[in-house]
């Protein structure tokens, strides 16, 4: 066994294996990988081994899509077998909103390149006879799906890395991993300690364990699951071709064929949440005891679907553990917190996203970034993850568990676009959380905090309607924005990433991670932060409070995203990031009657010559001392106020007075998703995002392309705009009818997709949809005719480059 070496992999199931062998692929063959027994212990070994491309996030997709492609080739390479079965799969629509749904995947997959077609009942009958479509509405059939065997695939991974150079040690538990001074690691294992670079855990089923030895707390939790293998049946074998996937989401199943029988798997709600307290040391290939009962009513309704069933014997019965992150997605990337120390974790569907999760981990490690925005796998989604550290820190072992067992309950259920999901919450709170309350509102969470969506009118269910189509808050959001645009509204804050950055070095270290400009103390800017590649990594407001002293802000959901960004590129001093998000917070007031609300709870001259656009001062409002910004996302006159956690009821307290007579109305962040449309404002992670440049987006209006520091992503942005973009970031008028675009949805223009949505929504001032999107740059031009498929419907769309609401800016700056 090497003592020196790049990179240690811990854990040899499928998920390990792909990371070391892509590893290789991008030219680090000095890997090694180390697993405590042999290889595809833990979970791998029982797997049903499925796989499939449909998932709700599109580079998610795309990364199952590479996955599956990747196994002929490893299969080339190695002269493994990895035992593959491309039979195809059908997922079944029994309700319309399951149709719904499915119709905006097939939307999304016609502009990614992916082959799904809508199948009606009698299609399905003839993909799979054994199927009894009685109630079935229609389904999504996807060429891709199959199986494999899991043992030999994740030995064609080990043949794979091996034929490149790397080692990998069996039988070698890893007892401790110690970091040293200058971010390498010493890991330690019962035959010795190796000196490493970096360190990958792939634990698998003991990641938690592996994790902790580094000070963690990883977000995930091993679940039971079952599924049953049948006798053969002669509706299955007297075939001249295999049955393809079924996913039956009525009845939380899928089934396959299995040689000369079936498989059939459930994802039951009575399920059981597995090793609460830690991985035994010595589980390996072992299965759990038989719950037949957890799975009756599910086995019931499979009978009906797949009547052969009932005649046929069941041969073996499997109930092994796998494991979740809350949200069913992977924990990838490098941990925040710690140098050199990387996830690739919680990977439950490792067939299916086993070689993304490596191509993008290999990528991330020897390139820097990732080839595409990995937002939905990135570990930083939940936060400060190291014990020893708070701000940031919000997950917990027992949000975790709820989390996971809702997620595990839900595997097959619709994902709505307006769904709030209910286990774990109200978690975090702000202290305004009890006045929203009082005043009817409708709750939403992110990042682990409530935040309200809406206000519901006496009489109405204090609930959202799921839905792809407008729901039950359609009126009361259009009252929320149009209080804002006729008189004021109120609205809070504390769902922004907020930071604090001070020192003397703060300004020259801001004006090189950011490419935009920094502004003078009083003022504030915006500006977008770019990775290497010249990808858009941050979408910001800075404001220099002081020479030395600054606060950026940015998403909320992003914090430990941009922490991690921040501490990786900090000098050894002079400079100093605090995160202050939930110790920073307050409201915004916006509308025509916002700059006389501010002026009745403050005796600074907030005239519209002495406080201008872009303005920032500290300022007494009420009993409180306050930032105050003059900038609004609702594209209407406005204010941020922060202040202290503990100030902020007082601050309420002082806002609410003084807006009697007024018209002031409290509005959620449905309404502010509305209001942003009418000013084409982007969001981050639609709009802006890592799989988009700064021309392309039109953020290249804030970079500072003249200021003299060598601001990171400064060559590939300079090159962009040189060469200038190939697409365009635009907004169209869409003629919708009871469904607005949401996202992914594909333009077609002259009869072909030639670009996608990146958000939508209505615009109640305008009283018109909206939708926001890319398009070939020599197409962006105003009037381009075009239609947007929303939920299989062709919807008439027009390009408008004229915002909607205050198009000369006159009301926001004035």
């Amino acid at each position: 066994m090497k003592t020196e070496t790049r990179v240690v992999v811990i854990g040899g199931g499928v998920v390990g294996c792909s990371v070391l062998y892509h590893l290789t692929k991008f030219g680090w063959t000095d890997v090694m990988l180390v697993e405590r027994s042999e290889l595809t212990s833990g979970s791998t070994w029982h797997a049903a081994g499925g796989f499939h491309t449909l998932n709700a996030d599109t580079n998610m997709a795309a990364l199952q899509g590479y996955t599956i492609r990747l196994y002929k080739e490893l299969e080339a390479l190695t002269g493994l077998s990895c035992g593959l079965h491309h039979v195809g799969g059908v997922t079944l629509a029994d309700t319309p909103e399951r149709m719904d749904f499915l119709k905006a995947e097939r939307a999304k997959h016609r502009y990614m390149g992916l082959e799904t077609e809508l199948v009606g009942p009698d299609e399905i009958r003839k993909l799979s006879p054994i199927t009894n479509t009685e109630g079935v509405i229609g389904g999504l059939y996807d060429p891709l799906d199959g199986h494999l065997d899991p043992s030999g695939t994740t030995h064609a991974y080990a043949k794979a890395a091996r034929m490149a150079g790397a080692e990998i040690v069996l039988r070698n538990p890893v007892l401790e991993t110690n970091p040293r001074a200058d971010g390498t690691w010493d890991v330690v294992t019962k035959d010795g300690t190796i000196h490493a670079e970096h360190v990958v855990n792939a634990g698998g089923l003991w990641a938690r364990e592996v994790g902790a030895l580094a000070g963690l707390f990883l977000p995930l939790h091993p679940m039971e699951h079952q599924y049953l293998v049948t006798e053969e049946t002669p509706e299955v074998y007297d075939r001249e071709t295999e049955l393809p996937h079924m996913m039956d989401p009525g009845g939380e199943s899928y089934l396959r064929q299995e040689g000369r029988g079936l498989c059939i798997g459930f994802y039951e709600q009575p399920c059981d949440a597995w090793a609460v307290d830690g991985t035994p040391a010595d589980f390996g290939h072992e299965l759990l005891e038989n719950k037949l009962d957890r799975i009756s009513d599910s086995v019931e309704f499979a009978y009906r679907r797949f009547p052969v069933l009932e005649r046929a014997g069941i041969k073996r019965v499997i109930n092994g553990p796998f494991t979740f992150a809350p949200d069913g997605n992977p924990l990838v990337g490098p941990v925040p917190g710690l140098r050199n120390y990387w996830s690739a974790c919680a990977v439950m569907a490792g067939f299916s996203q086993g070689g993304g999760v490596g191509l993008s981990l290999a990528q991330w490690m020897v390139e820097g970034e990732a080839e595409r925005d990995v937002f939905a796998m990135d570990v930083s989604r939940f936060g400060e993850l190291r014990t020893d550290r708070h701000a940031g820190r919000w997950i917990t072992p027992g949000y975790t568990r709820a989390k996971v067992r809702e997620n595990y309950q839900r595997r097959f259920s619709i994902g709505y676009p307006n769904e709030e999901l209910p286990a774990a919450r109200p978690f975090q709170t702000t202290p305004a959380y009890d006045i929203w309350r009082e005043q009817r509102a409708v709750f939403g969470a992110g990042f682990g905090m409530e935040a309200v969506n809406y206000f519901a009118p006496a009489g109405e269910p204090l609930w959202e309607t799921p839905s792809f189509r407008r729901s039950n808050a359609f009126a009361a959001i259009a009252g929320e924005v149009m209080a804002v645009r006729e008189a004021v509204g109120i609205n809070e804050i504390h769902n922004f990433g907020k930071y604090l950055v001070t020192g003397p070095g703060a300004r020259d270290w801001l004006d090189r991670i950011m490419a935009g400009r920094i502004p003078k103390p009083g003022r504030l800017s915006l500006t977008p932060m770019l990775s290497p590649k010249g990808k858009l990594i941050g979408d910001f407001t800075v404001t220099c409070l002081a020479e030395g002293r600054f606060q950026v802000t940015a998403s909320y959901s992003a914090q430990a995203f941009h922490m991690r960004w921040f501490e990786a590129h900090l000098p050894p001093e002079g400079v100093a990031v605090e995160n202050v998000s939930t110790r920073r917070i307050g409201f915004q007031i916006a509308g025509p009657k916002a700059r006389e609300l501010l002026a009745r709870t403050t005796r600074a001259d907030v005239s519209a010559g002495a406080f201008r656009f872009m303005d920032a001062r500290e300022m007494d409002v009420g009993l409180t001392r306050a930032l105050v910004q003059r900038v609004s996302y609702t594209g209407d006159l406005g204010y941020e106020i922060y202040v202290g956690a503990d100030d902020q009821r007082a601050l309420y307290a002082a806002l609410a007075e003084a807006g009697e007579g007024l018209g002031m109305k409290p509005f959620g962040m449905r309404a502010m998703m509305s209001l942003r449309l009418d000013k084409f404002f982007g969001s981050w992670l639609r709009e802006y995002s890592p799989d988009y440049t700064p021309a392309e987006t039109g953020m290249d209006r804030f970079i500072a392309w003249n200021k003299p520091a060598d601001w990171i992503g400064k060559g590939p942005a300079l090159a962009e705009k040189s060469a200038g973009p190939a697409r365009k970031l635009c907004a169209f008028a869409v003629d919708a009818a009871d469904a607005d675009v949401v996202a992914y949805e594909p333009i077609w223009i002259e009869g072909k997709v030639r670009g996608f949505c990146t958000s939508g929504g209505y615009s109640h001032y305008a009283k018109t949809s909206v939708a926001l999107g890319f398009v070939p740059i020599d197409q962006a031009v105003d009037g381009l005719a075009a239609s947007i498929e929303i939920l299989g419907e062709m919807r008439k769309a027009r390009l408008i480059t004229t915002p909607l609401f205050d198009a000369d800016g006159a009301r926001m700056r004035g």
